[in-house]
């Protein structure tokens, strides 16, 4: 069974599982919908129409559904909707949509969003996302699934972060980064693959060596970049871990592409 703690306060019309917990101070709005095992630690503000999906843990002081921080909003009747089993800590905070970004904010199940983490409206965050600690991202970006975003790091929005990619801690990520990249520094720029993240996921050496081929093939080599995705479409066009890549940056974009800088270390 679940609790509610007597000082929370539960408007009307929110629709709350049998077993979730509440705890001292919580604020729940009269459009949220609380799925089952959720848990709202202390002092946790949900409002506006927010759904938070089973198994999901809230700490002290997030708050979730608040109105965009955007100078068009007008009150319009946007949603936020929260995956299942995410870890939610303190002072996050997660705005819903807007009516002109198409009205939704999405995270996806099993994202760990560390203290201090912002999720902008109209943000898509897909599935085993990590932030670190104060972690921000701007209205509109989209998140791939297995994603690590470093500590104090900015996504302009707008920005696309292909999945399997990751971004070091202290980066101001303005351009599109591709899947399975690995993204440092200041100006931000693309330091190869993410292997240890692709290792830990079970890519094996035949698929981390396929990865570094096509890598090379883009990045290196003579002619414009233009050319070289041209030859790479080609040399690839059998290989299916290629083509979240190659689809990727054909992709339809606002932002440009996050490509190497100075090389660091090994890819």
């Amino acid at each position: 069974m679940g609790a509610i703690d007597p000082t929370a306060i539960i408007a009307t019309g929110a629709q709350i599982a049998t077993d979730v917990k509440i705890g001292p101070y919580c604020v729940v709005g009269p459009e949220v919908v609380l799925g089952p095992s959720v848990e709202l630690m202390a002092h946790v503000v949900v409002e506006g129409r927010t759904h938070i999906g089973e198994g999901t843990v809230v700490h002290p002081f997030a708050a979730l559904g608040g109105a965009p921080q955007h100078l068009r909003y007008a009150g319009e009747p946007t949603e936020l909707q929260i995956g299942r089993n995410c870890r939610i800590r303190e002072y996050t905070t997660i705005n819903r949509g807007t009516a002109m970004g198409g009205g939704r904010t999405s995270v996806g199940d099993d994202g760990f969003f560390m203290m201090g983490v912002h999720i902008a409206h109209d943000c898509h965050v897909g599935h085993h996302v990590i932030m670190a600690n104060q972690a921000t991202l701007g209205g509109h970006v989209s998140i791939g699934d297995h994603v690590v975003i470093g500590g104090l790091t900015a996504v302009h929005q707008h920005v696309r972060i292909g999945k399997h990619a990751m971004i070091g801690g202290m980066t101001p990520c303005a351009a599109d980064v591709i899947p399975f990249g690995m993204v440092v520094g200041n100006p931000a720029h693309l330091s190869g693959l993410n292997l240890v993240g692709l290792k830990r996921r079970g890519f094996d050496r035949k698929s981390i060596l396929t990865l570094r081929a096509v890598y090379r093939s883009l990045f290196e080599g003579s002619g414009t970049f233009a050319r070289r995705l041209e030859r790479t479409m080609t040399e690839f066009a059998e290989e299916p871990l290629a083509q979240p890549v190659l689809e990727f940056i054909r992709g339809c974009q606002t932002r440009s592409l996050c490509k190497p800088g100075q090389r660091h270390g090994r890819y």
